[in-house]
C-alpha cells in the first residue's frame, strides 16, 4: 500500500487564493484599476480564469477581498510587533495624552496612504464603489468602519477622563480628524505629510476642548 497522501484539496486553494490576491493587488499597482482583468489576474497567479469567477463575481469583488485580506495581515503584523502583545492593539492607544495619541495614529495612517501597496487599490475600490453601491457599502462594513470606531472609543475615553467636552458627538469629533485627510489624499490637493496630520489634531482639539 503506498503511503503518498493525497491533496489537500483546502491548502491548494488557500494557496490559489493566496496567488490571485497578490496578483490582482499587484497589477493594480502596476497598471491601474481599468488595465487590470480577471484574465490578467488569472495569468498572473498562475490559475484558470474559470477558478476566479468561481469564487468571485467581479475583478471589483476580487480586488475588495486581497485588499481586505491585506489590511487583516497588516493588523496582526502590528499586532505581533506591539511591545506588549495586546490583542487589543489595533486600537488608538491611550497614554493619557489624546493628542500625542491622535498623532501617533494619523501620522501612521498619512504613512500608509503614501504607500503604493495600499494606494492604488484603496482608490480604485473608492472609486468602484461610488458605481457599485453593494459593493462600497461592503468595503465600508468590513474596513472602513471598523476603523472609525477606533477612533471614536479613544474620543469616549477622552471624554471620561474631561478631556474632551462632554456634549460632543464622537463621530462627528472623529470626522474632524479624519475627514480632510481623507479628502487631501483623494483629490490630492497637497501632500500628505506628518506635520499636516499634527496640525489636524492641534486644530480639531481646540474645537473639542471642554468648555469653562
Amino acid at each position: 500500500m503506498s503511503d503518498t497522501k493525497a491533496p489537500d484539496a483546502s491548502r491548494r486553494s488557500e494557496r490559489s487564493r493566496r496567488a490571485i490576491f497578490d496578483a490582482a493587488l499587484a497589477l493594480v499597482s502596476e497598471t491601474g484599476y481599468a488595465k487590470t482583468t480577471i484574465e490578467g489576474i488569472a495569468a498572473r497567479a498562475g490559475v484558470g480564469k474559470q477558478t476566479i469567477y468561481r469564487w468571485w463575481p467581479s475583478k471589483a469583488a476580487v480586488l475588495l477581498d486581497a485588499f481586505l485580506d491585506l489590511a487583516a495581515r497588516a493588523n496582526e503584523a502590528a499586532r505581533r510587533a506591539d511591545a506588549h502583545g495586546r490583542e487589543g492593539a489595533a486600537e488608538i492607544p491611550d497614554t493619557g495624552d489624546l493628542a500625542a495619541d491622535l498623532k501617533y495614529v494619523l501620522r501612521a495612517t498619512v504613512d500608509e496612504m503614501n504607500d503604493p501597496t495600499f494606494d492604488a487599490p484603496t482608490r480604485a475600490l473608492a472609486a468602484e464603489g461610488i458605481v457599485d453601491p453593494e459593493l462600497g457599502a461592503r468595503f465600508t462594513e468590513a474596513l472602513l468602519e471598523p476603523q472609525l470606531q477606533y477612533y471614536a472609543r479613544r474620543i469616549e475615553a477622552a471624554q471620561a477622563a474631561g478631556d474632551v467636552d462632554p456634549g460632543v458627538d464622537p463621530r462627528i469629533a472623529l470626522e474632524l480628524l479624519v475627514g480632510p485627510l481623507h479628502h487631501r489624499w483623494l483629490h490630492r490637493t497637497l501632500p500628505l505629510t506628518h506635520a499636516y496630520a499634527d496640525s489636524l489634531v492641534d486644530l480639531a482639539l481646540r474645537g473639542l476642548a471642554p468648555r469653562a
